[in-house]
């Protein structure tokens, strides 16, 4: 089974398989709200409070089929994580850590949205709700399943680097990514980061 992935333009697309083997997160992080704004994707990516929706999967699960060289990063701080998204409509794609060899992928829900196929039919349901400090207005929602996500990102990252799956992803070449991240300015990220009004 695969879901497909698409840019809001369409010229970034693909699929993600395995599915039912991802995990299913929202998460109302400072970061994640900063990077939709800086997109000037905010009211795309973010829901009422601020959260992002997240799947999270196995880099090696990811195939892009067209565009795929439209993909561009930024990294918030130069220890940032690795912020992708599509150039040519600036859609949001998901985040990667720097190093390769920790393999992950949590993908926005931007470029998996589709009529033909809920996010819900594909990746099942919401599991965690996560970094609930971060969310707009009171009282804040309370954090859930934190326990089962950092056991499945354990078991999925480790699994990956002993059986060698970690090599297999779209985003890294020769160990490094496939664009160079760009580490936004101080007054971009100010900007970005500014507090809810």
């Amino acid at each position: 089974m695969e879901h497909p992935l698409q840019c809001r333009c369409g010229t970034v697309k693909g699929h993600v398989s395995n599915p039912r083997s991802a995990n299913r997160v929202v998460c109302y992080c400072r970061d994640c709200q900063a990077f939709a704004r800086f997109l000037g994707q905010e009211s795309a990516t973010l829901d009422a409070r601020g959260g992002s929706e997240v799947i999270q999967t196995l880099p090696k699960n990811v195939t892009f089929t067209q565009g795929v060289d439209l993909l561009a990063c930024i990294r918030l701080t130069d220890k940032g994580m690795v912020r992708w998204y599509a150039d040519c409509c600036r859609t949001p794609i998901g985040n990667t850590l720097a190093n390769y060899k920790i393999s992950f992928i949590g993908l926005l829900h931007n470029c998996l949205e589709s009529s033909g196929r809920p996010l819900q039919d594909s990746f099942g349901p919401i599991r965690t709700y996560a970094n609930p400090h971060g969310a707009f207005g009171e009282p804040k929602p309370k954090a859930a399943g934190m326990g089962a996500t950092l056991g499945w990102v354990a078991k999925t990252i480790i699994k990956a680097r002993l059986n060698g799956d970690y090599r297999r992803t779209p985003f890294f070449k020769d160990g490094r990514p496939i664009a160079i991240p760009r580490v936004i300015s101080s007054a971009e990220r100010a900007s970005a980061m500014r507090p809810v009004s």
